[in-house]
């Protein structure tokens, strides 16, 4: 079965991978609800929590389950290991647990989630890891920021609101030449669209609340890299810290996993004619998407990715007002800052995702008062246009 794995496309992994009947001859994949296995005798008890003989301990740490959405998840990335999480952040702090010590540096694209730019700036630092935020595409600013105690790179593509595209392949060069891992948020993509591991880099995250469900009906995270980064340090950090994920979640994104080519294909096809219709609507000042001709990484994004995603971001004409208006005017699109659901979902990033940022952090990265990031699900796109038009016919 291993071997056979080995050449199997993306859907059939999808479906396939990580399931290992058991004696019930179940067809779908069970849920373990249990905290904890049961041992034969004293001996092995010893046996499995010293790591001579592998087996299930604890469900903190080793549920059948979890490990099922695990083997998955790295088999469809192409990496050796996965360690799951209780949430996409707690996947982000378990990595920088792992890799980083006191006196450590990171460099950052300034283009990241906001939660996690407060996460190296507030609570990192801390601890005496240092950071520097560069922009995402000047090369330059990348290497200027590395010093002797760098020894991550970390970068989200597309970024979070404004959909620009890293070249991975020359950031995972430069991280390598000077002894740094590369570590790339995959949440906008998936390995449906996008696989990280192949161009370069060396640890991928997940946010798996959001198109790896793709229901948005549950909260969980995914770390997937190398047996040595993410087998064991990553996967130690959880054993001890304990950010676990519950095996009823692991379950849903699972499932999740069987269908995810099918959907961000059709989330890609959706928002790529979302975004065409944006830009020629006389309300909208600049569209924000990876499929436009005149996205300026356009043709990169054409190059490592098998689609543009689901996310469109656009400014539209008098600022917050006008962008609070357009939102408050829909009757179908949620108002949420969740993302990767079958519905479209709408959010102002100043205020909401991106809102604990300074105003000067929110300008050196791009986000001003009329950006309106749209979240396109499986609805007719018609409908979705329809929704837009009553507010952006006001701008």
């Amino acid at each position: 079965m291993k071997q056979d794995q080995e050449h199997w496309g993306l859907a059939t992994r999808a479906v396939r991978t990580g399931h290992h009947r058991t004696g019930e001859g179940e067809h779908s994949e069970p849920i373990f609800t249990t905290s904890s296995f049961v041992f034969s005798s004293a001996a092995q008890a010893a046996a499995r929590f010293s790591g001579d003989e592998p087996g299930n301990i604890y469900s903190r740490f080793t549920n059948p389950t979890v490990q099922m959405f695990e083997e998955r998840l790295a088999a469809m990335e192409g990496g050796e290991a996965c360690v799951a999480t209780a949430s996409g952040m707690a996947a982000i702090l378990a990595v920088c647990m792992a890799v980083l010590r006191s006196g450590d540096h990171l460099v950052s694209s300034r283009s990241i989630f906001g939660t996690t730019n407060v996460l190296f700036d507030k609570y990192l630092t801390r601890y005496g890891i240092s950071h520097t935020f560069v922009p995402l595409n000047d090369m330059d600013a990348w290497q200027r920021a590395i010093c002797p105690s760098t020894r991550m790179l970390f970068l989200e593509t597309p970024s979070n609101p404004l959909t620009e595209v890293a070249d991975l392949k020359a950031l995972a060069a430069l991280a390598h030449a000077h002894d740094c891992l590369l570590v790339v948020d995959n949440c906008f993509c998936t390995p449906a669209l996008q696989r990280p591991l192949t161009l370069g880099a060396d640890i991928t995250v997940h946010s798996a609340t959001k198109y790896l469900d793709g229901q948005g009906r549950c909260v969980g995270g995914a770390v997937v890299g190398n047996h040595h980064h993410v087998g064991e340090e990553v996967f130690g950090v959880l054993r001890t810290a304990g950010a676990t994920m519950s095996p009823f979640n692991a379950w849903v994104f699972l499932k999740g996993l069987e269908t995810l080519q099918l959907r961000m294909l059709a989330h890609s096809e959706g928002a790529a004619r979302l975004a065409h219709w944006l830009r020629d609507h006389p309300g909208v000042e600049r569209v924000y998407y990876p499929g436009l001709e005149d996205h300026p990484q356009h043709e990169l994004a054409l190059s490592q990715q098998r689609a543009a995603g689901g996310i469109v971001s656009f400014e539209v004409r008098g600022g917050r007002p006008a962008a609070w208006r357009l939102i408050d005017e829909t009757r179908m699109i949620s108002i949420t800052a969740n993302l990767g659901d079958t519905k479209t979902t709408i959010t102002h990033p100043g205020t909401t995702t991106h809102g604990r940022l300074s105003d000067d952090e929110k300008k050196a990265a791009g986000i001003r008062d009329g950006l309106v990031r749209i979240a396109v699900g499986l609805e007719d796109v018609e409908d979705i246009q329809e929704d837009l038009a009553r507010g952006l016919n006001g701008c």
